[in-house]
């Protein structure tokens, strides 16, 4: 009985061994995957800020010298000062453009979006279905008959083309928001209506504050695509006074080649806002991303 019980907790303490073997090796493979995908993704990025600092006579080399001699920061004063890279002007559009459709985008996903989760209408379901599958339209499909459209209004060659579509409200941003909402006790809206308060009282007081984290993310994604946009200012704009800053690399393409290195430096500058925003926002962002994803219709 002594042997027995002895050759079974030996057989216990191998079986917790090998679970613990696998364990790791998971975790390692996992880690090992992780770190692969990682240097995928940052290896360009880091090749841009190489190219950067490269003097011209660089950047084509073969073999690839990933370590410029010399080091060139002049690069960034030269790109942007530019005479034909006016950087503060188009960063004053960009900014102008990012800002003004993200504002529009949240105000209207949001009043839409309680409209579908808190108001009861003949309808509402059949709407909501509607809404949603304009997202299945490709944006290609409706291309040439909304530029028809603004050019019918005389939109076209301004940035109304571009911000005021977002001030009735985007179907993701929409349906983002909705399920975000119903997830909220309607306790709260009822006795909200007991009180006398109005939906828009209800909207921007109760609402608003307890959707934040959705709210951050619909903003930070929509400033992201905003400032990133060069099918729209291309397709929409005229005035080269008027380009963001997406267009306005298009300064460092001559007639006698692309001057690469300028260029680089030019889109680190116009890409490095962003990536300080997003390290910013980074813990609202995945807490609007994660809290999203847990809630159910």
């Amino acid at each position: 009985m002594n042997t027995y019980a002895k050759t079974l907790t030996e057989v216990r303490t191998q079986s917790k061994s090998l679970r613990r073997v696998r364990k790791a090796a998971t975790r390692v493979g996992s880690h090992l995957l992780l770190i692969v995908v990682a240097v995928l993704f940052v290896v360009p990025f880091a090749w841009l800020i190489v190219t950067s600092l490269k003097p011209a006579t660089q950047v084509f080399t073969s073999p690839p010298t990933w370590i410029p001699r010399p080091v060139l920061w002049q690069n960034y004063v030269d790109a942007l000062t530019s005479p034909a890279f006016p950087f503060l002007r188009l960063l004053r559009n960009t900014v102008f453009y990012a800002v003004s459709s993200t504002v529009g985008v949240v105000l209207s996903s949001s009043i839409i979006a309680y409209g579908f989760a808190r108001m009861r209408f003949r309808g509402r379901d059949l709407l909501f279905a509607i809404t949603l599958s304009t997202m299945m339209l490709p944006g290609i499909v409706t291309l040439i008959p909304t530029y028809i459209l603004f050019r019918t209004l005389d939109w076209v060659g301004s940035y109304a083309p571009l911000i005021v579509p977002y001030f009735f409200g985007s179907a993701f941003n929409i349906f983002l928001l909705r399920q975000f909402m119903m997830t909220i006790p309607w306790d709260l809206t009822d006795a909200a209506y007991v009180d006398g308060a109005s939906d828009f009282t209800i909207l921007w007081r109760i609402m608003l504050p307890l959707v934040k984290p959705a709210l951050l993310v619909i903003a930070v994604q929509h400033f992201m695509w905003t400032w990133n946009d060069f099918m729209g200012p291309l397709i929409y704009l005229d005035n080269i006074s008027q380009y963001p800053l997406v267009m306005g690399l298009y300064a460092f393409q001559t007639r006698f080649g692309v001057q690469w290195n300028l260029l680089m430096a030019a889109s680190l500058a116009v890409t490095f806002p962003l990536i300080v925003l997003f390290f910013f926002a980074q813990r609202y962002f995945i807490e609007g991303v994660t809290l999203t994803g847990l809630k159910g219709v």
